[in-house]
């Protein structure tokens, strides 16, 4: 993932000038994962630019460059730093173009590497998205394989609504295939990932992967589990997921971040609105503990796994 991202940013840089990346160490060092590697010395210090430590100022200077008509691109070198911009993206970003009354928009991408499962401390290693996408004004979105990656960063370029992207970290390093010549999915759509017919299993970013595990193993079991990659946070395209369950009658949501006012809560409270008359068991949520994220020998134990997953998924049969 971390190399098609840098494909993805390379060719939004040479498709549009306006394009501009902005971050701690992202030029020389090509970012603490890497992901930038190259692209200074292709594209010059002028579009690849090495900030100073300071977040609010990296998305704030974003914000005067994007009213200036560039489309800045910053990279947060780890979730947890994102908070002194905090002030700069809800207060600021995500309201400048309904206050403009939709005469500017302001096409800045923040991209967030993010959760766990790499060995970190606690602000290295937490999934912050619910604190966003209860914004109004922001579109977040992340990928959970290296060819969504490639194109996603594209089409959230190409946005002229500011875009979090958040990318997990932990896959950064897993390989995939690419299709450098195919038509990406909408941006904003979520995407059934392997067909099933007993219960729908939902998630993004990195929970993708576990819960493909999981159907794997429940296959085993004779349980066959439909896995849905949600891909968009905010707005959630609920048609495939609503679908899914209305065929299967169950649904377990899946997420690293913790379970109280979480993502998982919104989907699970829509589906059960939306699909109602089609559910056979409660939706069920396997999420990270509320807990603050725990010391790096611990994550496993916070982190959903296959079990956890599946665990849920025996429940919801059981009902």
């Amino acid at each position: 993932m971390a190399k098609a991202i840098n494909a993805g940013l390379r060719r939004a840089l040479a498709d549009d000038p306006r394009v501009l990346l902005m971050g701690e160490d992202i030029g020389t060092l090509g970012g603490v994962f890497r992901v930038t590697e190259g692209l200074k010395n292709e594209f010059g210090k002028q579009r690849v630019i090495d900030t100073p430590l300071g977040e609010a100022g990296i998305v704030g200077t974003a914000i005067g460059l994007a009213m200036a008509g560039f489309r800045p691109v910053c990279e947060i070198q780890f979730d947890g730093f994102i908070f002194p911009a905090y002030n700069q993206i809800t207060s600021q970003l995500a309201k400048l173009t309904n206050r403009h009354m939709g005469t500017q928009s302001f096409p800045v991408v923040i991209r967030v590497p993010y959760g766990g499962h790499v060995g970190a401390i606690e602000h290295h290693s937490e999934s912050p998205e619910a604190l966003f996408a209860h914004t109004a004004g922001l579109r977040l979105v992340s990928p959970a394989t290296p060819h969504d990656a490639y194109w996603m960063i594209q089409e959230a370029i190409r946005s002229d609504d500011p875009v979090l992207f958040f990318e997990p970290k932990s896959r950064y390093w897993p390989k995939g295939e690419v299709d450098l010549s195919g038509n990406p999915t909408p941006l904003h759509a979520s995407r059934v990932v392997r067909t099933g017919t007993e219960v729908t299993v939902v998630g993004h970013g990195a929970m993708v992967s576990t819960l493909l595990e999981a159907a794997n193993l429940a296959e085993e079991e004779g349980t066959s589990l439909e896995v849905v990659d949600l891909r968009s946070l905010s707005p959630i395209d609920y048609g495939p997921i609503v679908e899914s369950v209305q065929k299967t009658g169950r649904l377990v949501v899946a997420s690293e971040a913790p379970g109280f006012v979480s993502i998982s809560s919104e989907i699970a409270a829509t589906v059960t609105e939306r699909a109602f008359y089609s559910l056979q068991a409660p939706v069920l949520r396997v999420t990270g503990f509320d807990i603050p994220f725990p010391p790096a020998r611990l994550e496993t134990s916070h982190l959903p796994d296959a079990d956890r997953v599946l665990e849920a998924v025996d429940r919801a049969l059981a009902y």
